[in-house]
């Protein structure tokens, strides 16, 4: 270091530690005890997610593809009455059943998928 920024360097004002009392923090969501409320989460709700229900996959060349039409058959790596795989933005998070009501595919969540956080 130069003597210049030393001399920058000291005219720095120091700082000193900030004390909050106690009765004006707010709950912490993270540190108090049972799952968040609404409330907590309110600042996420308008937050937009995708979420895709996966009932299987295959592979095949572009060209196979390419002559596919109306009524082919295309063969995936899951038997009929498996699961399906519930993803939120690329992350696995449940797995359930396919459901037709009222003419309206879905999805029956039968299962909650619990990650490790690394």
């Amino acid at each position: 270091m130069t003597e210049e920024n030393l001399t920058q360097d000291s005219a720095l004002p120091l700082l000193a530690p900030t004390s909050f009392d106690s009765d004006s923090d707010p709950v912490d969501p993270v540190t108090r005890d049972g799952p968040p409320s609404p409330a907590d989460l309110q600042a996420v709700f308008d937050v937009p997610v995708r979420v895709q229900a996966v009932l299987g996959r295959s592979r095949m060349t572009i060209s196979n593809l390419l002559r596919l039409k109306t009524g082919d058959v295309i063969e995936l790596d899951r038997r009929v009455g498996e699961p399906a795989d519930i993803f939120v933005n690329n992350r696995l998070i449940a797995r359930g059943e396919v459901v037709l009501i009222d003419g309206t595919l879905g999805v029956t969540l039968t299962e909650i998928v619990h990650q490790d956080r690394s």
